[in-house]
């Protein structure tokens, strides 16, 4: 588990430590088949790093259905950090309308926990068994464990991948003023008001109008 931690906070990209955390499901969690990231976005379902059909499938079951396990843990407000259903093919009395659907798709038994820090709410970790009963006390830690690793380095992640966004975005703004500057004999502060009175009147995102002028060199 140790050496996974550092693993996952190694990873390049947010989509290269989501596809290793459920990876890692299958590999440390007894009796896991399959596994995904829900993330809710309002009520639109989003499936990230799902290691079968059946995970998407799922996802799409719930978010059409507005009900459903990883739908309710991918909800801070509802309390719940860990669920698991030992056996889905009996009678579900909370997911009346999502357990026969789900049998259908082949789940036999699910575990979810939600991934979060200290401030943030991030969506759940999802893990799905073919065969009722597969997962035990012992397989909800292991989860857990992974679960608590796994919020972590999605964060940390995250955040790298947001920094260099900015750092691009940045980059690519001065370039743009520099093209302005250089074509229009414009002092630095009249090119950034250019290209901020344009994003305004357009409506369009200061990122995007610089991008556009990287490209075709102008604003025309």
């Amino acid at each position: 588990m140790a050496s996974m931690a550092r693993e996952l906070l190694g990873q390049e990209s947010v989509t290269a430590t989501l596809e290793r955390i459920t990876a890692s499901a299958i590999e440390l969690v007894d009796g896991c088949d399959a596994a995904g990231i829900l993330v809710l976005h309002g009520q639109q379902v989003e499936s990230l790093a799902p290691t079968h059909q059946m995970v998407i499938d799922s996802d799409r079951l719930q978010e059409r259905l507005g009900q459903g396990p990883c739908f309710d843990a991918a909800r801070l407000s509802t309390g719940e950090r860990v669920f698991r259903i030992a056996d889905l093919t009996g009678e579900q009395q909370r997911w009346p309308a999502y357990a026969p659907q789900a049998r259908e798709l082949g789940v036999g038994s699910m575990m979810g926990f939600l991934l979060y820090t200290d401030d943030e709410d991030l969506g759940a970790l999802n893990l799905y068994s073919r065969q009722p009963g597969a997962f035990t006390e012992v397989s909800e830690l292991a989860g857990w464990l992974l679960a608590s690793h796994a919020a972590v380095a999605f964060s940390a992640a995250r955040t790298h991948a947001q920094m260099e966004q900015a750092v691009a975005t940045r980059h690519m703004i001065g370039e743009a003023m520099g093209i302005l500057m250089g074509s229009h004999h414009l002092t630095e502060d009249q090119a950034f008001d250019v290209l901020r009175r344009y994003s305004q009147q357009t409506n369009t995102k200061l990122r995007d109008v610089a991008q556009q002028v990287c490209k075709k060199g102008g604003l025309a």
